[in-house]
């Protein structure tokens, strides 16, 4: 659940923006509502692939040092308990844990490990972006669906499997810098992590290259019915909206829409995210593993020993995020849009 995202609720179609209402990805009803209701001194401008992936990076970027302090709270949230120490927090409360931080660590705690997040934007938007655009050419080329090309159907199946295949892909490729990711946010008070190179280089030499890959199954389970509740709440919501209140702005119905099924997307799969983050640090910083049964065994002794509550540890932050995410990125990715448009038609 790389799809981290994860401004879920507005990537579909293999994290293109579903807010770029001028796209050919909207649906009919929409793009019917769209041609009849054109926006005054629009311009339609179009841009390259390079440049669309570069204002999609750099926006997902933007968007996620924006809200890393809510990030890094989830991921402390999600480990209490997985080691003697974090079970003192047994009570969690964002405002303690976030003075905490501010007290113990420094206010530029908050954006431990954010530097790779950063570094993870590019490649993970470029592959699936790219995954994507291959797989749905390539599904496209079927012979079965040929017969079915234009039917709105046909093709949320083709843009919906794409996008999940594209999202499997971009999540392996990076895997090892979201790992990273995780183990230098959840460091506290002892760093043994000094930085991406150096967390790279002590978890290849003490857990082994396929160390990095800690908590990709988790990942990989998550994809799909990531992708299926946001995708299909997205278009419900949105599709419904603009049938009761066809005037209202499409961007607000939008960013509201996104908003509503991100929210929607990270309750149904939270669990699975606390399980991936859990595997992530097995091992880190040179302590014993914890969970030693797997997947499916890691899910039965979190919820033995913690109860189904503690599946859910961080999600109040994870859904404080949400909204702010989904409208920093919209507004980013617009704007670089725009601005690159008009560098390359001036």
């Amino acid at each position: 659940m790389q799809m981290d995202a994860r401004v879920k609720g507005v990537m579909v179609e293999g994290k293109q923006m579903a807010l770029n209402v001028n796209s050919a990805h909207v649906d009919g009803g929409a793009r019917k509502f769209l041609q009849h209701h054109p926006k005054p001194h629009q311009q339609q401008s179009q841009i390259g692939t390079v440049n669309q992936l570069l204002a999609g990076g750099i926006a997902g970027a933007f968007s996620k040092t924006c809200t890393a302090p809510l990030a890094r709270l989830t991921i402390l949230f999600q480990v209490q308990g997985m080691h003697s120490e974090g079970t003192t927090l047994h009570k969690a409360c964002i405002w303690r844990e976030a003075s905490r931080i501010i007290h113990e660590e420094g206010f530029k705690a908050f954006w431990k490990g954010n530097l790779v997040t950063i570094a993870h934007r590019l490649p993970y938007t470029s592959v699936n972006f790219y995954a994507y655009e291959r797989y749905k050419n390539f599904f496209q080329s079927i012979p079965f669906l040929e017969n079915y090309k234009g039917s709105t159907a046909a093709n949320m199946s083709v843009h919906f499997v794409g996008g999940g295949l594209a999202g499997i892909t971009a999540a392996t490729a990076t895997y090892p810098l979201d790992l990273i990711r995780t183990r230098l946010a959840a460091q506290r008070n002892a760093i043994y992590y000094k930085g991406i190179t150096h967390a790279f280089q002590t978890i290849c030499k003490e857990e082994g290259v396929l160390g990095l890959y800690k908590g990709l199954g988790a990942t990989l389970l998550g994809v799909g019915p990531s992708i299926a509740i946001s995708f299909s709440v997205y278009e419900t919501l949105r599709s419904t909206w603009l049938a009761h209140r066809p005037n209202d702005s499409t961007v607000m119905v939008s960013l509201a829409c996104g908003s509503l099924s991100g929210i929607a997307s990270s309750t149904a799969t939270f669990p699975i995210d606390l399980v991936r983050r859990r595997m992530q640090l097995e091992g880190a910083c040179g302590r014993a593993r914890v969970y030693q049964s797997g997947l499916f065994g890691t899910f039965a002794q979190v919820v033995r020993h913690e109860g189904l509550r503690g599946m859910y540890r961080g999600i109040l932050p994870e859904y404080y995020k949400v909204v702010p995410g989904v409208g920093i990125v919209f507004m980013t990715y617009e704007t670089l849009k725009m601005l690159l448009a008009n560098i390359c038609s001036s």
